[in-house]
C-alpha cells in the first residue's frame, strides 16, 4: 500500500494480523528500508527495549514510538505524526527508560536479540529448516537467513568449520534459561 499511496507517514501497531506478534515492527522496518522518506509512527501497549532497539537500529529520524496508554488526546497523535513527517522523532519517555535501564549482572545473552530474531530462534529450536521457519512465520527464506545470521552475530557464534552454529545457539539458550 505504501508503494501505491506514497504517504508522508504510516501509523501502525506493533501487533497486527495474521498472527498478532510483531508484524507492525516488521512492517515499520520494511517501510523504513524501502521508503526512507516515509515517516513511521508505531503505537504500542508495550515499552519493550527489544522492540525499540530493533526499530531504532537505522536511526531515530522519521520514527515515533508511542504508548497507547499514554496518548490521551487526538492532538498528541497529530503532533507526533507531523513531527515524524518532518523527519523528527517522538519516543515515549517510558520507552526511553526501557532503553537506558541498567542491565542486571547476570546479563541474559538473548536479551540483545530483536523480536523477530527471537521468533526465528524459537523455530530453530524445533529443528525446522529455513523453509519451514519461513512458512511458519510468514517470512521469505532470505529474511529467515538474515535473522539467523543476526542471532549468530549477537550471540558471538563465529563461523568455525567444526562447530554447528545452530546447535551452539540452542546451547546458549539452555545456558541462559538454566536455573542458577
Amino acid at each position: 500500500m505504501v508503494a501505491r499511496q506514497r504517504p508522508d507517514v504510516v501509523l501502525t501497531d506493533i501487533r497486527m494480523p495474521p498472527i498478532w506478534t510483531i508484524e507492525g515492527i516488521d512492517a515499520a522496518q520494511q517501510i523504513r528500508e524501502r521508503y526512507p522518506r516515509v515517516g513511521v509512527a508505531v503505537l504500542s501497549q508495550y515499552a519493550e527495549d527489544a522492540y525499540a532497539v530493533y526499530l531504532l537500529k537505522e536511526g531515530a529520524g522519521g520514527l515515533d514510538y508511542l504508548l497507547k496508554e499514554r496518548v490521551s488526546r487526538l492532538e498528541e497523535v497529530v503532533t507526533a505524526l507531523r513531527t515524524v513527517a518532518d523527519r523528527g522523532s517522538v519516543l515515549d519517555p517510558k520507552v526511553v527508560e526501557a532503553l537506558v535501564a541498567p542491565r542486571p549482572a547476570g546479563h541474559d545473552p538473548l536479551a540483545q536479540l530483536a523480536p523477530r530474531e527471537l521468533d526465528v530462534r524459537r523455530e530453530m529450536a524445533t529443528a525446522k529448516s529455513n523453509r519451514a521457519i519461513a512458512q511458519s512465520l510468514f517470512l521469505s527464506e532470505r529474511a529467515v537467513e538474515k535473522n539467523i545470521n543476526g542471532v549468530f552475530t549477537k550471540l558471538s557464534l563465529d563461523h568455525e568449520p567444526d562447530v554447528n552454529r545452530r546447535g551452539r545457539a540452542m546451547l546458549t539458550l539452555l545456558d541462559a534459561t538454566a536455573p542458577g
